[in-house]
This record gives C-alpha cells, sequence and structure tokens, in this order.
C-alpha cells in the first residue's frame, strides 16, 4: 500500500493536516481562556461572510484546473479564476463603505468595526484556493502540507499574542488576516520561479478558450457551491439575530472542532482522490474499487468512534475549553449522524465535477438550504435552539446520503461504458 504514489500523496496531505489540528487543539484552550463566546460568535460571523466571497471570487473555475491534459490550458483556466477573483476583491473593498447597514442586517453593530479586514481575507484566501489546486495539478503535496501548518500555527500564535496583551477587540481578525499572509508566503517561498512566470504571462486567448470550454463551472458549479456554503453558514446568517452572539460562540467553536480537522482531512484526501479519479477515467481505467472501500473503510470507522464520543462530549469539552464552554459539547452531541455522513462524503464529492453533474447537483444543494432553513426556522418559531440545530443536522444526513448514492450510479454507468469499449475492441479483433 505504502509503494502507491496514491497513499504516499495522501499520506504528506494528511500529516501536514494531523499537525496543523494538534496545533489548533493544543491552542484552544489557551485562547477560549482568553476570548469571550461574544468575541468568537462575531469572528464566526466574519468568516461566513467571507466564505461566501471567496467562493463568489473563483467562479469555481479553479476546479477546473486539474482537468486539461494540456499545461497551457490548464494555465488559461487558472488565469480566467484570478480575473474573477480580482474583480470580487475590488467590490468587496468598495462594500466596506456600506458596512454599517451590512451590519444592521445582522443586528450585530460591532462588525462594522472590523469589516475593513474582509477585503484583505478573500483576497488572500482565494489567491491561495488558486495556487492550491494549481499545487494539486503540480503533485505538490509538500507545499500544500507546509500552508496547511504555518496557517495554523501562525494563526494561533497571533491569537494567543494579542489575546495575552489585552487586545481583544481586533485580536482574533488581525491575527486571521496576518496568518494567511504568513502562510502563503510560506507556500510559495522557494518555488515561484518554477512556476510564477508562467501563471502570471497572461494569453487572451488561452484564457477565451478555457472559459467557453469549462463554462459549467461558473453556470453550475458555482451556484452549487454557493448555495452549499450559504447553506452550510446558515446558523450564523439566520440564528445571530434571534439569539444573540454569545450563542452562535458556543455552536461556533463546535463547528471548529468537530469539522475542522475533518474538512481539513476530507480536503486532502479530495484533492488526491480527485486527481487519481480524473487520471482514471483519462486513461479509461476502473473506480468502483476504490470508490467502495474507502466509503465502507471510513463508516467501519468512524461509526464505533462517534457512539464513544456522544457520552463524553460535554464534559470532554468543558475539560478542555473551560465550564463557560459546556454547552459545546452538547451542540456537537447533535451534529454527529451528520459528521459521520460528512466524513465519508466530502472526500469523494469530486465526483460530481469529474462526471459534469453540476446541474443536478445544484438542484441537490437547493433542496438541502431549504431543508436546513426549514429546519432552523421550526426552532426559532419555537424558541428552541437545539432543535434548529438538530433539524439542521437531520437534513445534512438526509442529502449526503442521496449524494453518495448518486455517485455509485455515475461509476456504474461510467464503467459500463468501458465493458462496452472493450467488448467492442474484442469484436473488432476477432473480425481482423
Amino acid at each position: 500500500m505504502f509503494r502507491s504514489e496514491i497513499y504516499r500523496n495522501a499520506a504528506k496531505m494528511l500529516s501536514g493536516n494531523a499537525i496543523a489540528q494538534m496545533v489548533g487543539l493544543l491552542f484552544y484552550p489557551l485562547l477560549t481562556r482568553l476570548y469571550r463566546p461574544e468575541d468568537f460568535g462575531l469572528l464566526n460571523l466574519f468568516l461566513s461572510i467571507g466564505g461566501v466571497l471567496v467562493l463568489v471570487a473563483n467562479a469555481d473555475y479553479h476546479y477546473a484546473v486539474l482537468l486539461p491534459k494540456n499545461e497551457k490550458k490548464a494555465i488559461g483556466v487558472w488565469q480566467v479564476s484570478a480575473l474573477c477573483s480580482l474583480s470580487v476583491v475590488i467590490l468587496c473593498g468598495i462594500s466596506v463603505f456600506f458596512r454599517e447597514a451590512i451590519a444592521g442586517l445582522f443586528e450585530t453593530p460591532e462588525l462594522a468595526a472590523v469589516y475593513p479586514l474582509l477585503p484583505l481575507f478573500v483576497a488572500l484566501s482565494a489567491a491561495w484556493t488558486l495556487l492550491n489546486y494549481w499545487f494539486t495539478r503540480q503533485k505538490r503535496f509538500g507545499a500544500i502540507s507546509r500552508y496547511q501548518v504555518s496557517q495554523t500555527l501562525s494563526n494561533a500564535l497571533l491569537k494567543w499574542g494579542f489575546g495575552a496583551a489585552g487586545r481583544l477587540q481586533w485580536g482574533l481578525f488581525v491575527s486571521t488576516v496576518l496568518g494567511l499572509t504568513v502562510s502563503l508566503g510560506l507556500s510559495v517561498a522557494g518555488t515561484f520561479r518554477a512556476w510564477g512566470s508562467k501563471l502570471l504571462h497572461f494569453d487572451r486567448i488561452s484564457m477565451r478558450l478555457a472559459a467557453r470550454r469549462y463554462a459549467r463551472f461558473p453556470l453550475f458549479s458555482l451556484p452549487r457551491s454557493l448555495v452549499n456554503s450559504l447553506s452550510a453558514n446558515l446558523p450564523f446568517f439566520i440564528l445571530t439575530p434571534f439569539f444573540g452572539v454569545a450563542e452562535m460562540g458556543f455552536i461556533g467553536m463546535g463547528f471548529t472542532l468537530a469539522f475542522r480537522p475533518i474538512n481539513m482531512i476530507s480536503g486532502s484526501l479530495y484533492q488526491v482522490f480527485f486527481q487519481r479519479f480524473a487520471e482514471n477515467v483519462q486513461n479509461r481505467r476502473r473506480v468502483m474499487p476504490f470508490f467502495r472501500k474507502f466509503v465502507l473503510g471510513c463508516f467501519l470507522v468512524v461509526i464505533p468512534s462517534f457512539a464513544l464520543l456522544y457520552w463524553i462530549l460535554p464534559a470532554l469539552c468543558a475539560w478542555l475549553l473551560g465550564d463557560e464552554w459546556l454547552e459545546t459539547g452538547r451542540y456537537i452531541r447533535l451534529m454527529l449522524p451528520w459528521i459521520a455522513m460528512v466524513c465519508a462524503g466530502n472526500s469523494v464529492s469530486s465526483l460530481s465535477d469529474l462526471f459534469q453533474k453540476q446541474a443536478l447537483m445544484l438542484w441537490v444543494e437547493v433542496v438541502y438550504l431549504m431543508l436546513r432553513a426549514a429546519g432552523l426556522a421550526i426552532g426559532i418559531a419555537l424558541k428552541d435552539i437545539r432543535l434548529s440545530m438538530s433539524l439542521y443536522s437531520l437534513g445534512g444526513v438526509l442529502i449526503v446520503s442521496f449524494q453518495l448514492l448518486c455517485y455509485r450510479k455515475w461509476i456504474k454507468d461510467y464503467e459500463a461504458g468501458l465493458e462496452d469499449e472493450e467488448a467492442a475492441t474484442r469484436g473488432d479483433k476477432v473480425k481482423i
């Protein structure tokens, strides 16, 4: 197994993630004793808004960087995405003049003070997203791991430093932007000369052809990603005005502790799997055996582990973060079934892009958003935030289950086509 290239690449990515998550877990007990739940609640709202804007910035063209066999075409796709990002960053900068009105929409006046940092956050995050997929295409998984480790470490150290110095109002936000700057610089250090000139030499003809060839990404994949991001951040957008930033601080910390390690690990696997799936499909090879082994193996590990975690989560969070954060463990416990499905589903979600099923997945995400919004609305109507989060998580279980069934069907259809091709090839040989 360890002689296989895919496992070596996955090991590079996961080792970086493991170090990054270990560093994060070591610092969170310090940070939760420096900052209040209200501070983290405001940060979660800031990151939710920024996360949606980052998705819009790249227009989802960055996913297409992995698809062309020809490097010149891949560079054209990268450059189209870069220009889209620049346009969104400029618009985001203009929105700073309306920060008071934007803060009023969420009934959170404190947002206006930190909103000017948002364009920087969007610019740095969008730049890394583009470089991330270019590095994946080039199999520079070491550079990706270096970014992940440095980003987590610098972010944690800066937050702790600002908190210890008493700069609590801006500490969480300035450290987030500075951490992105440091990690982006370290990831490109020493390698920029090898690829920088190629990516920054813009070719209008290549860009025009790339924009047309992969137009399905901004037309279908981007709306799907946007709906998915809105859906994932819906609790912060909808619940904040009704239950306040302190309660959202508990929920946000629950999302961080539960999903940050899982998303980083599944994101690493996603990139490696996407590269391998794309390579197999380009060379007309089977992918079902690997898909089946991964999904089944994932559930065999996750389900027993989560059954144990269910009983100890509140006490574990109180011990790790401080007694004030006991509620975070209760929120994570409500989300465990959904988290289990995400562990398996996110790592192989590239299959929808690979098989050009973005239109179908867009409608799936719309249904997902509606289910989640309905669940949150029921909880708001009954003034029960735990009911809101329980129904929100149930919607996740249903939709990810459906997505896994779709992936399985697409692979079966693809491999049926391979069998038909092989049969036709054998028939031609017999005739000869």
